[in-house]
């Protein structure tokens, strides 16, 4: 069924209700367009969200969806290997 058709249309409209896309928001503490120190602050600020309130509160969310939006896939794996070897650059404590 073509896309433009009253029954794709409808699917169409049923899909873009359902899924909403989003990026990281606009942060002043990052005002330039190179986000490598935004990605390794949410990051390192999630961890310490959760290690002081736990994984639900909602909050510590926020932080997740933007380094998961802005890191890439390779940084954040090996910032996860450093923190399980406990070799991570940072203190994650809150």
């Amino acid at each position: 069924m073509p896309a433009d058709s009253p029954e794709g249309q409808s699917e169409l409209q049923m899909l873009k209700s359902k899924f909403v896309l989003q990026t990281a928001p606009f942060d002043a503490r990052f005002p330039n367009t190179n986000q490598t120190r935004h990605c390794w602050q949410s990051y390192v600020d999630y961890h310490k969200c959760i290690n002081a309130k736990g994984e639900d509160y909602a909050p510590c969310k926020q932080f997740k969806r933007v380094f998961r939006s802005l890191c890439p896939i390779e940084w954040v794996s090996r910032w996860d290997e450093q923190r399980e070897s406990g070799t991570f650059p940072a203190s994650l404590e809150p």
